[in-house]
């Protein structure tokens, strides 16, 4: 009885699975080839594979100044947001995981609470601040936003990797002559790397998709990141509905490259945290 569910149970899976992977890709494919076609095989059968191919829609793209300028933009909100909540992240944590103290508890909880706070409900006041700062319209007025809102994540991740180093290894830094900021420098770092691994692609990810906070704080197109490009460009180009297919395939491309290199360092990171 156990060999045939066996047996016809793992081709459902493994098709059940295929028709997943098939309802992800088919539209990012689907945007991929349509970069390659004219607008009139698009009118003509929107279904149908380029013919012949067309790669003069790619190549504007990349000729054009503004595309490597939101290239640019995004590699640099993304860069310094996921150093920021590393930094941050890792120290809070360490205090967290580390140290015992009164309302601890209370701000774990609280930081526990912030996963349930998403940037919507928070835009308005969060536009109004960063305005009486200062900062629209600049680049570290979606960067400071998006560190704050990483650190929850960051956060409820990594203090079960530093609660799960052995109070044995503090105690016999502590023999040595190791001070606490020692301690944290050269053994609390180097075991914790793969939840910072972690949380930094997280982080990268996040930030480099980011559109609503974007679209509030940015109003000049010299300082839109990509998804902000690609909704621009849209609209600049209804009507070429190709080209559009070619700017968005080429938007997606860095996000897709990233996940899919780092992929088991997420899986793994995740994993090491539930252990913990």
């Amino acid at each position: 009885m156990d060999r045939k569910d066996s047996a016809w149970g793992n081709p459902i899976v493994y098709l059940v699975a295929l028709l997943l992977v098939g309802l992800m890709l088919g539209p990012v494919i689907y945007i991929i080839i349509g970069g390659f076609r004219t607008n009139s095989q698009i009118t003509t059968d929107p279904a149908a594979l380029p013919n012949p191919w067309v790669s003069g829609n790619y190549t504007d793209v990349l000729a054009s100044e503004t595309f490597w300028r939101q290239i640019g933009n995004s590699t640099v909100v993304a860069a310094a947001t996921t150093i920021g909540v590393l930094a941050l992240g890792v120290m809070a944590s360490y205090v967290l995981a580390r140290y015992k103290f009164r309302g601890r508890g209370a701000m774990y909880a609280l930081f526990a609470a912030g996963l349930m706070f998403p940037v919507t409900v928070a835009i308005t006041p969060l536009y109004i601040l960063v305005k009486n700062l200062g900062l629209v319209n600049t680049l570290p007025g979606v960067i400071l936003p998006q560190i704050a809102f990483g650190l929850p994540t960051t956060i409820i991740i990594l203090v079960p990797f530093l609660q799960a180093i052995p109070k044995e290894i503090e105690e016999a830094a502590a023999i040595d002559r190791c001070s606490r900021l020692g301690f944290f420098w050269r053994m609390v770092l180097p075991l914790s790397v793969p939840g910072l691994i972690t949380t930094g692609i997280l982080a990268f990810i996040g930030s480099w998709n980011s559109y609503l906070l974007p679209l509030f704080i940015l109003n000049d197109q010299d300082t839109f990141t990509l998804p902000l490009g690609v909704q621009a460009f849209s609209s600049q180009y209804s009507v070429d509905t190709a080209k559009v297919l070619a700017f968005t395939s080429l938007s997606m491309i860095p996000a897709l490259v990233f996940f899919s290199l780092f992929e088991r360092r997420i899986v793994g990171g995740l994993t090491g945290a539930v252990k913990g």
